[in-house]
């Protein structure tokens, strides 16, 4: 286990491949007696109800297979939605305590077919001693891009939950510059890379695919007491063109934003179509690093002056953007507070 993980950078830097939100899902697994394992997959955090059984046996949160008697080892297979390059990997025991897995390891594969027998497994995270009721974190430095991953229990047990961190892969060769497209839209390479405030609400949120699910499902500020606002900066995909703007409030009522408003930034180094030898680089700089954004240096232009909202409902910017060029970076400005369920940059492509 890596000692230089911290799970909230994890969080703030990469998106969760195995998001169920994300498209992904188990495919496969070996056992699944006393907890399903498309459980692993689910966005909210584990809980534990102490008192609650089931006819197979105590409740969990989670994939728990039974003992096994026969040796041997349980798997599950998870398919990703979008495709990507990993970077962390954390297997979550949370609230299992006494039947945990003693060991787990990670392999992956690139397969545009469901892996069968004949299936080439790269192994990504090696065989290694699993803590209970705790987060597993684990680095990798591969940078190939992979579509499913075989979570391996040593010998059974359970697991509450497994992220997969990394970035998603978008093929820009293949996007045609005529092409309306999110490009900000996490399953479009887009990132949150910093914000100055997320006390109820994960800024990573409000790229994520369709709609929020609820209210946590979103970017939601503290209450401000001065007469500031919060902000949001969003790492496009790719430089685009940008058209439309889409701000969605779904589930925000007594809790939106006054008003919103929009900069744009420009930075060259995101319109390369093909991926360079280490992966996904072109979507970490240059911009992975918020105070290049924020000081001084940054050239920031209105794209979209300050706009009054309201509460649940989607909010379509097209007439009202200002023509600032190319774009790469969306800095999203709330007045003075509150939450924002989802937005899209839709757009095409910039290539010089």
């Amino acid at each position: 286990m890596s000692e230089d993980l911290r799970l909230q950078d994890l969080r703030h830097a990469f998106a969760d491949l195995a998001d169920e939100r994300m498209g992904s899902k188990t495919i496969y697994c070996t056992d699944e007696f006393f907890a399903p394992v498309e459980n692993l997959l689910k966005t909210n955090e584990p809980i534990s109800i102490p008192d609650k059984f089931t006819d197979e046996g105590k409740w969990m949160d989670g994939w728990e297979s039974r003992r096994r008697r026969g040796g041997g080892h349980d798997y599950c297979i998870v398919q990703f939605g979008i495709s990507g390059i990993i970077k962390a990997v954390d297997v979550d025991t949370r609230h299992f305590t006494g039947n945990y897995p003693a060991q787990a390891a990670l392999d992956v594969c690139n397969s545009t077919t469901p892996p069968d027998a004949a299936t080439r497994w790269t192994a990504l995270i090696p065989r290694t001693r699993l803590q209970g009721d705790a987060h597993n974190l684990f680095a990798s430095d591969n940078t190939d891009i992979w579509t499913h991953a075989r979570l391996n229990i040593y010998p059974d047990g359970g697991v509450a939950r497994l992220r997969i961190y990394g970035n998603a892969y978008r093929d820009w060769s293949k996007i045609d510059d005529k092409q309306f497209i999110d490009l900000a839209g996490v399953e479009n390479g887009g990132r949150a890379v910093a914000c100055n405030d997320e006390h109820f609400g994960s800024m990573g949120n409000i790229i994520m695919p369709g709609r929020g699910l609820n209210m946590g499902d979103g970017w939601e500020t503290r209450r401000r007491r001065d007469n500031g606002h919060d902000w949001l900066i969003l790492q496009l995909g790719h430089a685009g063109i940008i058209d439309t703007i889409n701000v969605d409030t779904a589930f925000f009522r007594g809790n939106y934003p006054d008003r919103v408003s929009l900069d744009a930034l420009y930075r060259p180094g995101l319109n390369k179509d093909t991926p360079p030898p280490e992966g996904l680089a072109r979507h970490d700089a240059p911009g992975r690093n918020p105070d290049a954004l924020l000081n001084n240096g940054a050239t920031w232009q209105p794209l979209l002056t300050e706009q009054k909202l309201r509460p649940d409902r989607e909010h379509l910017f097209k007439k009202e953007l200002q023509d600032v060029g190319p774009v790469s970076h969306i800095r999203v400005n709330i007045h003075p507070d509150g939450g924002i369920s989802r937005l899209r940059a839709y757009g095409y492509k910039y290539t010089k």
